[in-house]
Parts: structure tokens; sequence; C-alpha cells
């Protein structure tokens, strides 16, 4: 704490007013208005599915079900919600991830998710 302060007081930084402070108004921007089209979703969701080792490609549709039609076991549907979380780069809770176990679903999930990118 001592070697902060003595730090602190050693340091000149330029000070930067508030538009606030001076009157003046800030517009805040998200990065994500420029959220992805469903087309996109489904094209990428698709490659993602297909791209994992234990597919046959041919059988990916955008609304196959990962155990049931692609014979993958629940390892494997983790497996692939987080090859889609990087693909998209987002975070699915555990509660959510739990119930994505088809393209469909994880097609709706992304495409309503905000921060999908």
């Amino acid at each position: 704490m001592a070697l902060r302060a003595a730090v602190l007081r050693h340091l000149r930084l330029p000070i930067q007013t508030s538009p606030w402070r001076s009157g003046g108004s800030l517009r805040l921007m998200s990065s994500h208005d420029d959220h992805i089209t469903k087309d996109e979703v489904i094209d990428r969701v698709l490659s993602v599915v297909k791209d994992f080792p234990k597919v046959d490609p041919s059988k990916v549709t955008p609304d196959v079900h990962f155990q049931k039609d692609l014979g993958l076991d629940s390892l494997d549907n983790v497996e692939i919600v987080m090859a889609l979380e990087e693909e998209f780069k987002l975070e699915i809770p555990d509660k959510e991830a739990d119930k994505i176990d088809s393209t469909h679903l994880a097609i709706e999930y992304i495409s309503n998710h905000p921060m999908a990118s």
C-alpha cells in the first residue's frame, strides 16, 4: 500500500473531465449492435456440428438431435455446446447448456442471445 502511494505521488496523468460534469452528453453504444443473422447462425452451428469428430457430416441438418439422430452421448453433447460457445464467443449457463440437445435448440438459443457474434 505504501509503495502504491509513493508511486502515485510521482505520476502525472492528464485529467479528462467527464461529459456529465461539463454538461455534455455521452452516448453509450454496445459493440453488439450488429447482431448476426439467423441464416449465419444456422450455417455456423451446422459447420461446428459437422466438424465434430464423431459425426457423419451427411446426417447433419438444422433439426438433427445429437443423441437420437447422431448417436452421440452426453459427454459429446457437452463438447458440442463448448465448441458452439467458442465459435460464437459467448458463455452458455449450465442450466441452458443442458437443454441444448439438437441443432434446432442450439440455433434458437444462439440466434436469440444478444451477445452472440
